[in-house]
């Protein structure tokens, strides 16, 4: 049977395509024949239903505007030297629309006649309708693989490491590059794709032995794009940097400003002091220091420097290495409040009341010095009573008051009630050679959360005072569940015997009395990660929609700019707010905002995909010593093509293919979430406990492969014979064991109450 593309796929040939649209073109150029095109005529109707498409005699089109995507031909510089291009997919009747290129600095430079690629943004503007940011020259972009090279009689193949890499790749043996069997590699795509046999690739880097422990991360960092090697303009514009005096700076040195990091902190980028305010109109209440590493004084608009830490976004972090922001002159040295060394920072003084609540704030520019770089189990331990010989001199004057404000804090945070989730954060624990050696729990301690309320505080200081000044800056946004995720979480929380009620405008505190009706229960973990995953994805933007999962109004983030450039802009607005500099905010970046924004969310999400991919590796290679053993989990997910497990030792995440769980056939619900066999009637739904045995663990993709042993303590039943067809009334069928099994378990639950 022929693959029938997505609708991505039919767009992305369109776009790329202007005059081969008719549904003739679009099924020749995928190989679709004979009954297949009915699926095809199928998902054309539906893209012309959803809007994204008009038919216009027998050829597809975008009904009003041109699509999102283009391909453009670029024309010639004008006289003050901005490039436009001309809209090869424009058939209106009008006046064809006139497209500025928007070009950025990483853009390869184009010249007149280029075909482009190009995402629009309409305008309205003068002297012209739509800017376009360059996706690729068409031609000029081959794809990027990592993977492992396998050598041959004339030259070799290259198998991917992506789990979802299935496809080979050839290498001619003059394309290979040196490379050694067995060796990982990064190749690009040679030439256009073959329809038959494999594709070609030109290896461009070996990077070294798959098998090294600390190939890990790296493997990670190559295949999602991760910049991890500065430019020599960049590191010279580092090395250059000199230490700020106190020039134009309030001078905050006596105070004891501390940093509270975990143990092995790469970077030092924010300290806080609190006292007991001696206003007698503040009765019990405090006043707070956060201290946050004046970034902006080293990093300045339109520097090498400043594109790079763009083009980054922030930095990654593995549990072997980190890729920086910015190049270690300044995230290790200047940037860094190291104790004892005088550092610029840009602070803030917070006051706050006996239950709370903040009564004001004052941004400063100053230069402090830390007065101690302590680590969050010392400073618990010294609150607990055991201090050491750092932490003893300063339990009294410093610690003490640290958390007596942190305890009026946690009384407005209780009245606000932001989202509480109780998820276990597990860490990977590697030996000095890089191997994993355990995976731990990490502990939450009343000292993270002290830090992480000041934290707060402070963006929330930040965001309020560019708001007060009319000046542009990112907000940190995070909006409220979508519906249809919604109702999941409430169909979940039902058939464990709780309620999240419907009718009311949502808020944290309705999620919080779900997660506490849980709380201690056995569906707890399943309840927390359901809510977690009914959340929608925070991001960036110039615009002001709220953070819904801290319950806050206005937020932005400011306390982390060695490591977020979305906290670099807000301290460049701050700068310009405040008349403290020339290296503020400039107009370039206002005009930026959305596209800066739009861009760091994608490198924020890059990373945590990356992020994510190592640690499925190392939990893959720690596992893989253990293939046979059996283990207790929780299912976590359903797809057509199996269900997924969470397991609760590692909290690693394993596949139980569709094929393994017996004879019979399993139909796919997507909107109930289930498997159900259709002759034995097996139900498989998110949330059931299971065992299963480890059959396969694949270091190089990160893949954990099981086979299902019970579910709820049931073992396995044995389907019968494959069945080809469809259960009878399957719908009707599904729907009714859903309902009926949500219902026995709501009212079990209720009885045991």
């Amino acid at each position: 049977m022929t693959r029938i593309p997505t609708k991505q796929e039919i767009l992305d040939w369109i776009s790329a395509n202007p005059t081969l649209t008719s549904k003739r073109d679009i099924a020749k150029a995928f190989g679709i024949k004979g009954a297949d095109r009915i699926d095809l005529k199928r998902l054309l109707k539906e893209l012309e239903a959803e809007g994204h498409l008009e038919k216009r005699k027998r050829s597809y089109r975008d009904p009003d505007r041109l699509p999102p995507v283009s391909v453009l031909q670029v024309k010639a510089p004008n006289a003050d030297g901005d490039l436009f291009a001309r809209p090869l997919e424009w058939h209106g009747e009008g006046v064809e629309p006139v497209v500025l290129i928007i070009a950025r600095t990483s853009d390869p430079a184009l010249g007149e006649g280029d075909r482009i690629l190009a995402r629009l943004t309409l305008v309205h503007e003068a002297d012209h309708n739509y800017e376009a940011r360059l996706i690729r020259r068409i031609g000029a972009n081959p794809r990027r693989i990592v993977g492992i090279f396998r050598k041959g009689a004339e030259g070799g193949r290259i198998v991917p490491i992506d789990k979802a890499g299935q496809t080979e790749w050839q290498v001619h043996d003059g394309a290979v590059m040196g490379a050694k069997d067995g060796e990982l590699v990064e190749a690009e795509q040679a030439g256009p794709k073959n329809r038959m046999g494999l594709p070609r690739a030109r290896i461009v880097e070996r990077l070294g032995d798959p098998s090294a422990p600390r190939a890990v991360s790296l493997i990670a960092i190559h295949q999602h794009g991760i910049p991890d090697d500065f430019p020599d303009k960049v590191i010279s514009e580092a090395d250059m940097a000199k230490p700020a005096g106190l020039k134009g700076r309030e001078d905050l040195r006596d105070l004891p400003l501390l940093t509270i990091d975990p143990a092995d902190a790469r970077d030092h980028d924010d300290a806080c002091y609190a006292h007991a305010d001696d206003d007698p109109k503040n009765p019990d209440g405090h006043v707070i220091w956060v201290a946050i590493a004046d970034v902006a004084a080293y990093v300045q608009p339109g520097t090498a420097l400043d594109r790079e830490a763009r083009k980054r976004g922030n930095s990654s972090y593995f549990p072997d290495r980190v890729v920086p922001m910015l190049p270690d002159r300044l995230s290790g040295d200047l940037c860094s409040l190291h104790e004892g060394v005088p550092r610029a920072c840009i602070a803030v003084r917070m006051q706050i009341d006996a239950d709370g609540n903040k009564l004001g704030h004052r941004f400063v520019r100053g230069l402090m010095r830390s007065a101690a770089s302590l680590n969050y189990a010392e400073v618990q331990e010294a609150i607990d009573g055991t201090p050491n010989d750092r932490t003893g001199p300063l339990l009294d004057s410093v610690l003490k008051p640290l958390y007596r404000a942190y305890e009026a804090l946690k009384k407005a945070r209780s009245a606000r009630q932001p989202l509480d989730l109780d998820l276990p954060e597990r860490k990977i624990v590697l030996s000095e050679a890089g191997e994993v050696e355990s995976v731990a729990f990490r502990d939450r301690l009343d000292a993270h959360r002290l830090i992480e309320e000041f934290m707060v505080l402070a963006n929330v200081a930040a965001a309020e005072t560019l708001i007060e000044k009319r000046r542009p800056l990112l907000f940190r946004v995070h909006e409220e569940p979508a519906p249809e995720k919604l109702e999941s979480l409430r169909e979940t929380a039902q058939a464990a015997g709780l309620n999240l009620a419907k009718g009311q405008v949502l808020q944290t505190r309705h999620l919080n009395a779900l997660l506490n009706a849980a709380a201690g229960t056995e569906e707890a973990e399943l309840i927390n990660l359901s809510t977690l995953r009914s959340m929608a994805q925070a991001y960036y933007s110039p615009e002001n929609f709220g953070h819904f999962g801290l319950a806050l109004r206005n937020y932005a983030h400011f306390t982390s700019p060695i490591r977020r450039y979305a906290d670099l802009i807000v301290h460049r607005a701050l700068i310009s707010a405040h008349g403290w500099g020339k290296d503020g905010l400039t107009e370039d970046e206002i005009a930026r905002l959305e596209e800066t924004a739009n861009h760091i969310s994608d490198t924020e999400r890059r990373s945590m995909m990356a992020e994510r991919d190592t640690t499925d590796r190392y939990l893959a290679a720690y596992l893989s010593e253990r293939v046979g053993n059996e283990f207790s989990g929780r299912i976590s997910g359903i797809a057509r093509f199996g269900a997924f497990v969470k397991l609760d030792e590692t909290g690693a995440d394993g596949l139980v293919p569709v094929r393994s769980l017996g004879r019979e056939f399993f139909h796919f619900d997507r909107e109930a979430g289930t498997l159900m066999g259709s002759d034995t009637g097996l139900l498989i739904t998110i949330g059931q406990r299971v065992s299963v045995r480890l059959t396969e663990a694949a270091p190089v993709t990160g893949g954990l492969q099981l086979e299902l042993l019970s579910i709820e303590d049931k073992a396995m039943p044995r389907g019968g014979g494959r069945s080809g067809g469809r259960a009878p009334r399957r719908k009707a069928v599904s729907a009714r064991r859903k309902k009926d099994k949500v219902k026995r378990k709501v009212e079990r639950k209720r009885r045991q109450r």
